[in-house]
């Protein structure tokens, strides 16, 4: 596939590995896209070597870049995994940054998915907090644009000693009926004001479509391509 436009370096190839899509885009040197957002189903096995093959065959359809980005479903310490839980157990301790930096030859970062996501949509100002609902349940919170890393929500006890992401993930969502899974969503949002206190929180995955509640004025949803826009800002700041 060609680049729209042909843009200063450096290209930035962004990467969003989810529990039921991968997709790549390339971005230019402003973080504005080149491309298309490529997408393929993660497999039903989804081990490093079977994503791994699927991210190769993605990145083939791409031009030239500089350097890679890449959006986890789990708790990423320098580059390395450490949670994988809508994953593979193989993931744990897997080092995928020095693998693909391996394989593709160019410089890589990697953080958790919802933190790329949340690097796309941020201000900078205050505590923010991004929620990603999708296949599980993501999760991040910045201080004045900087990212706290670790922070793994989804699997923290929270209803009769079942966790966020047992309600609030896909499962969660097919199991309870959109009406119950809203109620919990508005209830969450409460919960991590609370606990958190953020100044703005947004809302992104797949099923923040489904939000059917008017949210508060610091409340927003945002687009799911911002799990790949925030690619570059990641390289502004360390993962």
């Amino acid at each position: 596939m060609a680049a729209k436009t042909s843009q200063k370096s450096p290209l930035t190839l962004c990467v969003d590995v989810g529990g039921t899509g991968i997709k790549i885009m390339l971005l230019d040197a402003q973080g504005k896209p080149l491309t298309e957002r490529l997408r393929t189903p993660t497999p039903a096995q989804p081990t490093p070597v079977r994503v791994l093959a699927e991210l190769d065959k993605l990145k083939a359809q791409i031009p030239s870049f500089d350097r890679v980005a890449v959006g986890f479903p789990g708790v990423v310490k320098r580059g390395i995994i450490y949670t994988a839980a809508n994953l593979d157990p193989k993931w744990v301790e897997y080092n995928l940054q020095a693998e693909l930096e391996k394989r593709w030859e160019k410089p890589v970062r990697i953080a958790n998915d919802a933190a790329v996501q949340g690097y796309a949509a941020i201000q900078g100002k205050g505590v923010e907090m991004i929620l990603t609902l999708g296949t599980g349940l993501g999760s991040a919170i910045y201080t004045e644009g900087y990212l706290c890393p670790g922070l793994e929500l989804a699997h923290h006890p929270w209803i009769k000693e079942k966790t966020y992401e047992d309600f609030l993930g896909k499962r969660g969502f097919k199991k309870l009926g959109a009406k119950r899974w809203n109620k919990l969503v508005a209830q969450a949002i409460e919960q991590t004001a609370a606990t958190f206190n953020w100044d703005y929180l947004y809302l992104g995955g797949g099923n923040s479509k489904e939000i059917r509640f008017k949210l508060g004025d610091n409340v927003k949803v945002i687009s799911n391509e911002d799990g790949l826009l925030g690619g570059a800002a990641l390289w502004q700041h360390d993962s």
